[in-house]
C-alpha cells in the first residue's frame, strides 16, 4: 500500500533524506518522522508552507550533524485531506516505515482519527497543524500540540471586532468537528462582549455552493462575516458574498494564515482579517523569527509565511524532544522526553509540557491583508 501511495511523486516529498524502499533497516536507525498531511487538494497550499517551515530548520541541523549523531528523515505523505486517507497513511508510516513520530499534519478530523492509531503503537504525535480543543482537554498523553487553539483566536477575533464598534457578525463554518469547535470559541467572543451572531450557518466540506449563503449574508445586513473553513472553502465563500453584493468585513482562522490563501483570494484579498498564532513574521525583535528569515535567505527564498513559522516551530520542538530522548531513541522514550520539556525557548516563545499539560503556546494575533498581498500587523 505505501508503494501504491507513493507512485505519484507529486503526492510525496521526503525531506533531509531520500526514501530506500525495500531495503530493511532496523527500526528507528535513523531518525524517522512520519507526516501524513493533505498535499493536495483545498489545504494544499498552507501544507506545502508548513512543510517548507519544517524542512528550514530540519536541513540545518541535519547540516550540523543531526541530533545525537543521527539525522532527521522527514517522511511527507499526501493523505488527500481525507481522515479515512490520513489513518491508512499512518499506520504503514508507523508499521512499515518505523517512524518515531507522527508530526505535522494538517486538519481537525484527520487528528481525531489518528488517536486511536496513537494508543495502539504507542507513538506521539507532535505539532498536529490544527488548534482543536479535543486535542488538548482532555490531555493526550501521545499528542503535543505546538501552536494555540482556535477557540482562542476565534474568541479575540469576535472581541477585536466589538471593539471597532462591528457588533452585526455571521458566523459561516464547515460542517465538521473543526467547524464546531471554532465557532465554540467564537460564540465565547460574542458571550464576552455581550453580543450574538446575526447569521450562524453550516456549509459542507467538500464541494460546498455558496450562492445561497451569500445571499443571506447581504439580506441579514452583516458588518463582517467570519468563515471557519478550508483555503479553498474559505476564498470561494469570500468571492461568492463580494459577488453578492456585501462589502462586509471578512474574518478566517489562522489555518488559512498562508501565502496561498492570499492567491486564491486573489482580487478580493485586501482587507482580509487572518488570525496568527505565530509572532509576525516580519519581526526580527524575535529571534524565532530572525533565525527562520536568516536560513530562507540562504536557502534563496524571499521570506517566511505565517504557515511556514508554524512548521518551523514545531520542528524546533520535534527536534529538543528528539535531542533528550539520547542516541538510541524509541516512540515511547521520545513521548518521555518531550514531556519533560520546561520553559523550552524557541526565541522569544517558551514552550513547556507536563503530564497535565500538552497544550504548547498560547499566542494569538490579528494581521490584515494589505495592498501589496501580505499580511500586516
Amino acid at each position: 500500500m505505501y508503494e501504491r501511495l507513493m507512485r505519484p511523486a507529486a503526492l510525496v516529498i521526503t525531506l533531509g533524506a531520500s526514501i530506500l524502499l525495500g531495503v530493511s533497516s532496523p527500526a528507528w536507525a535513523q531518525l524517522r518522522i512520519g507526516q501524513p498531511s493533505g498535499f493536495t487538494g483545498s489545504v494544499a497550499a498552507g501544507v506545502k508552507e508548513n512543510t517548507e517551515g519544517a524542512k528550514l530548520y530540519i536541513n540545518a541541523i541535519n547540516a550540523r550533524g543531526g541530533v545525537n549523531g543521527q539525522k532527521i528523515e522527514l517522511i511527507s505523505v499526501d493523505d488527500k485531506f481525507d481522515p479515512k486517507v490520513t489513518v491508512e497513511v499512518a499506520r504503514e508510516l508507523i508499521t512499515n516505515q518505523k517512524v518515531l513520530a507522527l508530526f505535522l499534519n494538517r486538519g481537525t478530523p484527520h487528528s481525531q482519527a489518528l488517536l486511536p492509531l496513537l494508543e495502539e503503537f504507542k507513538v506521539p504525535l507532535v505539532g498536529p497543524s490544527t488548534g482543536a480543543m479535543a486535542l488538548h482537554e482532555p490531555v493526550n498523553p501521545w499528542v503535543f500540540n505546538v501552536r494555540a487553539t482556535y477557540q482562542r483566536e476565534a474568541a479575540k477575533a469576535i472581541e477585536h471586532l466589538a471593539t471597532t464598534g462591528i457588533t452585526r457578525i455571521a458566523l459561516l463554518q464547515t460542517d465538521d468537528s473543526f467547524g464546531a469547535d471554532s465557532a465554540a470559541g467564537a460564540l465565547k467572543g460574542f458571550e464576552a462582549v455581550g453580543q450574538k451572531p446575526l447569521l450562524l450557518e453550516k456549509f459542507p466540506r467538500d464541494k460546498p455552493d455558496f450562492s445561497e449563503l451569500a445571499k443571506q449574508v447581504v439580506k441579514s445586513g452583516a458588518q463582517a462575516v467570519m468563515v471557519i473553513g478550508s483555503a479553498g472553502n474559505t476564498a470561494n465563500a469570500v468571492k461568492a458574498i463580494r459577488a453578492a453584493g456585501s462589502r462586509a468585513q471578512a474574518v478566517t482562522l489562522s489555518n488559512n494564515a498562508s501565502e496561498g490563501f492570499i492567491k486564491l483570494l486573489g482580487d478580493h484579498a485586501r482587507g482580509v482579517i487572518v488570525t496568527q498564532v505565530f509572532p509576525n513574521e516580519r519581526s526580527v525583535t524575535y529571534a524565532l523569527i530572525k533565525e527562520a528569515q536568516e536560513l530562507a535567505k540562504a536557502a534563496g527564498m524571499e521570506g517566511v509565511s505565517p504557515a511556514m513559522m508554524e512548521g518551523y516551530a514545531a520542528a524546533k520542538v520535534l527536534t529538543e524532544g528528539l535531542r533528550r530522548a539520547g542516541p538510541n531513541p524509541t516512540p515511547v522514550a521520545l513521548r518521555s522526553a518531550l514531556e519533560g520539556i520546561k520553559d523550552f525557548d524557541l526565541g522569544g516563545l517558551k514552550v513547556s509540557y507536563s503530564p497535565t499539560n500538552h497544550t504548547g503556546l498560547d499566542f494569538a494575533d490579528l494581521s490584515i491583508v494589505d495592498a501589496s498581498g501580505r499580511f500586516r500587523r
